[in-house]
């Protein structure tokens, strides 16, 4: 099983949302959360709005986990992931196709909302299984909020992407005047 592959359904359903650099809901219509699965033709099937009901939980549930995980609380991680384990089981067979050897899928069945959560969750479990909770949180940029997953632990665990790294260590050299002091505090 590819952890990030499955642990990617998990980050991109927190940042389907208008939270941070995105604009819209993905999970606003069935179109629009086709569009943000294209890539996964399992998942971009037939969607209800039963669904994005249950996805759009799944966020919520998602993005604590995320948040907590960037606070070190592992045990909440874990709690949370449990949980989700129980409400969402996952099914698993095995495999081999392309000249590949043996391994694991998930099952592909039950509702969109069904393949999704099960493909998250088990990415996610399997991360923490792994790694523990270092690699992945909420990104620390200014206005961001996005949820990511890096591939370094904690000292690395900071921004989603190298857009809001730059932004984030510029940001304090430009209210200091560049780096060149303290900023002039002359009155006029």
């Amino acid at each position: 099983m590819d952890l990030n592959s499955y642990a990617d359904l998990a980050v991109r359903l927190v940042n389907s949302t208008t939270l941070g650099r995105d604009s819209g809901d993905a999970l606003a219509t069935a179109e629009s959360y086709r569009v943000l699965v294209a890539d996964r033709p399992h998942l971009a099937g037939r969607v209800t709005a039963a669904d994005l009901g249950a996805l759009r939980l799944l966020r919520a549930e998602l993005r604590l986990i995320f948040a907590a995980a960037d606070r070190g609380e592992t045990a909440q991680v874990a709690e949370r992931l449990n949980a989700l384990l129980t409400r969402h089981p996952i099914h698993q067979e095995l495999v081999s196709h392309d000249s590949k050897q043996w391994h694991i899928h998930l099952v592909e069945s039950g509702s969109a909302a069904d393949r999704h959560a099960a493909g998250a969750i088990a990415g996610l479990t399997s991360l923490v299984t792994a790694y523990g909770t270092d690699r992945f949180g909420i990104c620390e940029a200014d206005g961001c909020g996005r949820a990511f997953i890096g591939s370094a632990t904690s000292a690395g665990k900071r921004y989603c992407s190298d857009e809001c790294k730059p932004k984030a260590k510029v940001r304090p050299l430009r209210a200091t005047g560049s780096g060149q002091g303290p900023p002039s505090t002359a009155a006029s």
